[in-house]
């Protein structure tokens, strides 16, 4: 006699949901970037106390110093490399360099070269629209200046949008580990300060005034100054702005041509992170800077074609 196989009965309560490998990433994703978001609010909120406490420790000219050359050569990493290069691709340079200024971009403290450059180009596609990642016409100044960038809504790298440079593995890497060249400026901060002094007024200071400087671009440019272009958007140029930012103030300029590498069209709007592209142009570590072209700076139409028989 054959004695018949019954499946045992699990209780309901006993059965878990099998979890499909797509949804496992996407929660291990979520953790890395809660992480990550918690990573950067306590960070910035050090950054701000250190400013405090450099202060307090005392003011002295070679600190003041050290603390202006780190913000004016980070400050290049973002205008002159994170923007005008791997943003805007407004001029060459070999893969050797192009990482070499990858590196020196991810000092500044403002996340991995992938990451910024294609937030930048969403903030170009949808400028001033809802869709924007930081226009204070929409969210107002707190968001546009620093909220965005803490926000849950743009941790992740919008690989579509940076497709051009993705294919570069080394890029891959250093957009993922962004805090080497980070820890990399602390070191090189208090070993040239001479101790916790060179780290305070090197590293903590010159960020602080480095984001701040930075950040004014998203909050004020599109508020204060003036509009030499009928863009369609909100954007304006500012004078002050371009002091701090080396450049980046003439921001109606750069949003009628996104593509130039000076976004001060006449010798009158200074652009120091143009004069020193130059200057790399002359000793060969770029190349192909771009300019805007004659109908562009002057609004008009681009000059068209003539045929051969309109010719005769």
């Amino acid at each position: 006699m054959t004695q018949s196989v019954v499946d045992p009965v699990v209780p309901a309560a006993n059965l878990a949901p099998v979890e499909s490998p797509a949804a496992a990433t996407d929660r291990q994703k979520g953790r890395e970037y809660g992480f990550s978001r918690w990573f950067n609010r306590i960070g910035i909120l050090l950054i701000h106390v250190g400013t405090v406490v450099a202060f307090v420790r005392g003011v002295h000219a070679r600190l003041v110093l050290l603390a202006v050359a780190f913000y004016f050569i980070r400050m290049f990493a973002v205008t002159g490399v994170y923007h005008r290069y791997f943003s805007h691709r407004s001029y060459k340079t070999s893969r050797v360099m192009q990482f070499l200024l990858a590196l020196l971009g991810t000092t500044a403290t403002q996340k991995g070269p992938l990451w910024w450059a294609a937030a930048h180009r969403i903030h170009h596609r949808y400028s001033d629209t809802p869709q924007d990642v930081h226009s204070p016409k929409q969210r107002g100044f707190w968001y546009s200046h620093v909220g965005w960038w803490l926000g849950k809504d743009h941790e992740e790298t919008h690989w579509k949008q940076i497709k051009d440079f993705a294919k570069y593995p080394e890029l891959v890497f250093l957009d993922k580990w962004h805090v080497i060249g980070v820890f990399a400026c602390m070191g090189a901060a208090t070993l040239i300060g001479g101790g916790f002094d060179g780290f305070l007024w090197g590293y903590v200071v010159s960020t602080c005034f480095l984001a701040h400087g930075t950040f004014t671009i998203n909050s004020l440019a599109h508020v204060f100054g003036s509009r030499r272009y009928e863009t369609t958007d909100t954007s304006r140029n500012n004078f002050w702005l371009a002091l701090i930012t080396m450049g980046e103030g003439w921001h109606n300029n750069h949003h009628h041509y996104m593509n130039s590498a000076n976004q001060g069209f006449f010798w009158w709007e200074i652009d120091v992170t143009y004069y020193i592209l130059k200057g790399m142009e002359k000793v060969g570590l770029v190349w192909d800077v771009k300019k805007p072209p004659r109908h562009i700076i002057e609004g008009t139409s681009a000059p068209r074609s003539v045929t051969t028989k309109e010719a005769a």
